[in-house]
């Protein structure tokens, strides 16, 4: 029996002059719809408009910003990871663990942070691949592993960084007067991610993989490797996310990270991520977690219970998953 596979079509440079242009067309209407937000709570709530608020905005659009680009990564393969939002508690804990408990200095719990996000995003990676696991099953199964292990490790007690106060400096420090390290770690993970995604040889078999894996396998690239690869790089963005939220807090909350991986996904879609795979951008994911960030803290700030907060959200998600069907139809 033979398989049919749908060849990749032709790059030629209009088609790729075409898709550069509603590439950059969907990241303008999204930094326009991040303006005109921003506006709307800014006229309605002279509290929103402080400086102090933006930083709070900034602050939180950090962690949602680093789970994005690994969210992004996972998506332009056409796949999905619903772990980053508890995976990402976990490794804050699992700092927590090694700073506090074990008496290590912070570095070290920075690096045992990213190595435990490694080990989570390979083995997602591997179920993936490997197991044939669809990428919801997969990591919603992790999403709970990641959940409980993270009650379990810490005893259901936050951790706090109180005898090691450079951790918390990791976020709230300013290496630069005037300039939380947090936006600082922000500003250098989306250049990695930009450099990784755009200029090596793993953005490039991202992006062929989410448009094609058949293709792409037959054309002599290991796909089962690949992926793995992808999903291990996403997991690195999930433990630099554990340690901001953990060093913003100055603590390791074990039940912080609930909800976070639809923050993520949707500010990646809203970014103009497709979730059919092989499109998306950095600069996209950032303008999306820009705007989930500034959604929530405007909600709160004009008073919308957290119940309907909820409920906007959802459909903030809605609107973006809609808005990326329609694109689909209209390529």
């Amino acid at each position: 029996m033979s398989t049919e596979v749908k060849e990749p079509e032709p790059v030629t440079a209009a088609s790729e002059k075409r898709s550069r242009m509603t590439k950059g067309l969907y990241q303008l209407l999204a930094f326009g719809g991040l303006l005109v937000i921003y506006a709307f709570f800014a006229l309605i709530s002279p509290s929103f408009r402080t400086s102090g608020n933006l930083i709070s905005i900034l602050f939180s659009a950090v962690v949602i910003g680093i789970l994005a680009l690994g969210e992004l990564f996972v998506i332009i393969t056409a796949g999905i990871d619903l772990s980053v939002g508890t995976g990402m508690t976990l490794m804050g804990v699992l700092s927590g663990l090694v700073v506090v408990n074990a008496g290590m200095p912070a570095w070290v719990g920075v690096l045992a942070a990213l190595g435990g996000g490694m080990v989570m995003g390979c083995i997602n990676g591997l179920a993936v691949s490997y197991l044939k696991l669809p990428p919801f099953i997969a990591t919603l199964a992790m999403m709970m592993i990641a959940e409980g292990l993270a009650l379990v490790v810490s005893g259901s007690a936050p951790i706090y960084f109180d005898q090691d106060p450079s951790y918390g400096k990791i976020s709230t420090g300013e290496i630069i007067p005037g300039i939380p390290n947090a936006l600082l770690v922000f500003l250098v993970a989306a250049i990695i991610a930009s450099v990784a995604l755009n200029k090596t040889i793993l953005g490039r078999y991202d992006v062929s993989i989410g448009s094609n894996a058949e293709a792409t396998r037959l054309s002599g690239v290991n796909v089962k490797k690949w992926t793995v690869a992808i999903y291990t790089l996403a997991g690195v963005f999930t433990g630099l996310a554990g340690v901001m939220i953990s060093a913003r807090l100055s603590s390791a909350q074990p039940a912080v990270g609930t909800g976070y991986e639809m923050n993520a996904i949707a500010a990646t879609v809203i970014g103009g991520a497709s979730l059919a795979g092989g499109k998306g951008s950095v600069s996209g994911a950032v303008i999306g977690a820009l705007i989930i960030s500034v959604i929530n803290n405007g909600l709160q700030i004009v008073g919308v219970p957290q119940e309907w907060q909820t409920v906007v959200l959802g459909l903030v998600i809605m609107g973006a998953v809609m808005l990326d069907s329609l694109r689909r139809r209209g390529n």
